[in-house]
């Protein structure tokens, strides 16, 4: 059974033991999350919802969006070709068309959201909201516009949570994989429709590096290309690339940072050996970084402290090109598989 490198270095760090006192106090964590959570529910309005589709459809799609006209169409198709039978998006105030958009397709349920994106821990609260009331005993697929789920084998996600319920799990790791072009990232065009990544075309196959959390017991991994252009003196402050986007919901869950960890703790075990993981490919570097990142600079809205991450966001308004010679060139699911940044596992 091939291993991805990620669950062989989970193996080399397992699970960290924790008192009956550390685990009740998790507990308790995990219910104020849930009420936070809750507790912003007035912060999200109706635009379009049908109760029915969302009831009928087994496995279901959850976003928060903010000026993605040029990345939905494909984030839709990919997502639909995979299986998601409804999508459930918040809309925090898009300005270029997002909003209409999704409200014409006939199977996106849309919230509207004008507070703010950070109190809301950066949409967390919102989806939580949407979650507790519709997500139990489904699927639940949590992603950003941004990302393009890839799962081993090039399978799609009925066969997937068939095996996860039959071997007993309740959820599925992936991790973040960077894509980007070989020159700056602020040429080129890419229209609403377009394949993202047949402009990205480009990923750091190597360089990833990981521990276990001393808290909620995931693997947390960091490395790729945004370490090795951006945080090279700070490499604690790179971005965090695995997540748990899918997971059989039920109440008493919820995430704590983004999707990258959950409570109850046994969930954020998706790296273990003999689970199948996959890869979320990143579209993050497309020419309008420079756009987003300006507005970014003003908004404030995607770090806990933004003021840290000002020269980062400088740097990728100035367009640089981040492709170097050991880059690899995308060529599918395949590739992924033998170069160990995912795995089918057990499910065969």
């Amino acid at each position: 059974m091939a291993m991805s490198i990620f669950a062989t270095l989970a193996a080399q760090t397992p699970p960290i033991r924790r008192s009956p006192f550390f685990d009740y106090r998790m507990r308790w964590k995990r219910r104020r999350l849930i009420w936070r959570a809750l507790r912003r529910r007035h912060d999200i309005s109706r635009v379009k919802v049908n109760e029915g589709a969302i009831a009928a459809a087994p496995l279901l799609g959850f976003s928060t969006i903010r000026n993605e006209i040029e990345r939905l169409p494909f984030f839709l198709d990919h997502h639909r070709t995979l299986g998601v039978g409804h999508f459930l998006i918040v809309d925090n105030d898009s300005t270029d068309g997002s909003a209409d958009y999704l409200a014409a397709q006939p199977d996106v349920s849309l919230w509207r959201a004008h507070a703010s994106y950070k109190a809301a821990r950066f949409g967390v609260d919102w989806l939580m909201c949407l979650k507790f009331k519709f997500g139990p005993g489904k699927w639940c697929l949590t992603l950003d516009a941004d990302e393009a789920l890839i799962l081993p084998g090039g399978r799609g996600l009925g066969p997937l949570v068939a095996h996860l319920a039959a071997t007993g799990r309740s959820s599925f790791g992936a991790i973040m994989l960077d894509a980007y072009p070989k020159g700056p990232i602020n040429i080129g065009n890419v229209q609403p429709g377009e394949n993202p990544f047949d402009h990205l075309c480009w990923f750091d196959a190597e360089g990833y590096r990981v521990q276990r959390h001393k808290v909620f017991d995931n693997l947390w991994v960091q490395g790729g290309v945004r370490d090795r252009m951006f945080f090279r003196d700070e490499p604690s402050r790179a971005p965090t690339l695995n997540k748990t986007p899918l997971v059989l919901w039920r109440r008493g869950y919820t995430y704590v940072t983004s999707t990258h960890q959950m409570l109850p703790r046994h969930l954020n075990h998706v790296f273990d050996t003999g689970a199948p993981t996959g890869v979320l490919l990143h579209s993050k570097f497309l020419p309008q970084i420079a756009a987003k990142s300006a507005e970014e600079l003003a908004r404030r809205q995607h770090f806990e402290n933004s003021t840290l991450y000002e020269d980062y966001h400088r740097s990728l308004i100035a367009g640089p090109t981040l492709w170097h010679p050991q880059a690899q060139r995308y060529e599918g699911p395949t590739q992924l598989e033998r170069l160990g940044l995912m795995s089918a596992g057990d499910w065969q």
